[in-house]
């Protein structure tokens, strides 16, 4: 009976590790956009915002972002949360022109609804609208830095 039991421990054991070997092998060549640890299709890179910018629309997202997010990603999107260093995480700064220069509000819609390593998924507590929202804000965050620095290097007479 305990030799049975040792087989068959060995078998499920070994199968699951071809599974996960197996699972890891997948890969759509040059379909998707590599992101940190996973790709996005490209059908979600290509996803166009369909909510225009408001104040009413970026307010919502302001308190959501308040709340949900800028324990990460900083209150000014500067990623100096404050459970940055508790975390051990490395945050992008939105405010540097070249941090979102290559990225896609598709892309954005999908990390914040799927999450993106420690960062959690937000489509099952989000409505849609909102999430496009918070891409909204995301971009008026790094065009708001973006003005300020090119505003700091111009010189004044």
């Amino acid at each position: 009976m305990r030799r049975s039991f040792l087989l068959l421990s060995a078998v499920l054991l070994a199968s699951l590790g071809v599974t996960n070997a197996g699972q890891g092998a997948q890969e759509n060549p040059d379909k998707s956009k590599a992101t940190g640890d996973y790709k996005i299709a490209p059908e979600d890179v290509a996803r166009v915002n369909p909510v225009k910018s408001s104040p009413e629309g970026l307010a919502e997202a302001r308190k959501v972002f308040g709340y949900d997010c800028a324990m990460c990603h900083g209150p000014k999107g500067d990623g100096k949360g404050d459970v940055v260093e508790s975390m051990k995480l490395t945050m992008s700064d939105w405010r540097e022109p070249t941090t979102l220069a290559n990225v896609t509000d598709g892309e954005i819609f999908y990390i914040i609804t799927k999450g993106k390593g420690k960062m959690m998924a937000e489509g099952d507590r989000l409505p849609e609208k909102l999430r496009w929202n918070l891409v909204n804000l995301v971009r008026a965050i790094a065009a708001k830095g973006g003005e300020q620095k090119s505003a700091a290097a111009t010189p004044t007479r």
